[in-house]
């Protein structure tokens, strides 16, 4: 199978810009159970938690970014994660620096969350963890901080 790359035209003044990521909603198995779990990992409670019908979603302020829980009433599909499935590979959260990197692998240990500890590499330190349904997320400073 060949696929072929879209032609990017040169930027002029009328072509727009992508701004910063606004929002990331990630799909949860119980969002009575995922809900404190990252209430918890946030230190504050969702600033919305609603029933739409549809689905419900609990979201909360991180930063300038807004992280949404999502959970639907006919359930999901019951397949493991794996970052080899097309979709998001992992959410990561930025550190200042590998001194607020340590402090988020107390953090973890406090709050009994399992992680791998800190792994240092040329393009930045992460700090790796999974939510109550497996799904990776990570702390992350750039290298040098």
């Amino acid at each position: 199978m060949t696929t072929t790359s879209p032609q990017v035209p040169p930027a002029s003044s009328g072509t727009p810009v992508l701004g910063p990521i606004t929002h990331v909603a990630l799909t949860v198995r119980d969002i009575d159970v995922s809900a404190p779990w990252y209430a918890a990992l946030i230190g504050s409670d969702p600033v919305l938690d609603e029933d739409t019908g549809p689905f419900r979603h609990a979201v909360f302020a991180v930063g300038g970014t807004l992280l949404g829980l999502h959970s639907f009433p006919e359930g999901i599909d019951e397949l493991p994660f794996s970052p080899r499935r097309l979709g998001v590979d992992h959410v990561a959260f930025a550190a200042a620096d590998r001194a607020e990197l340590v402090a988020w692998e107390r953090r973890l240990t406090d709050l009994v969350v399992p992680h791998c500890g800190i792994v240092d590499a040329h393009y930045g330190s992460a700090l790796s963890f999974k939510d109550p349904d497996g799904l990776p997320l990570e702390v992350f400073c750039p290298p040098g901080t």
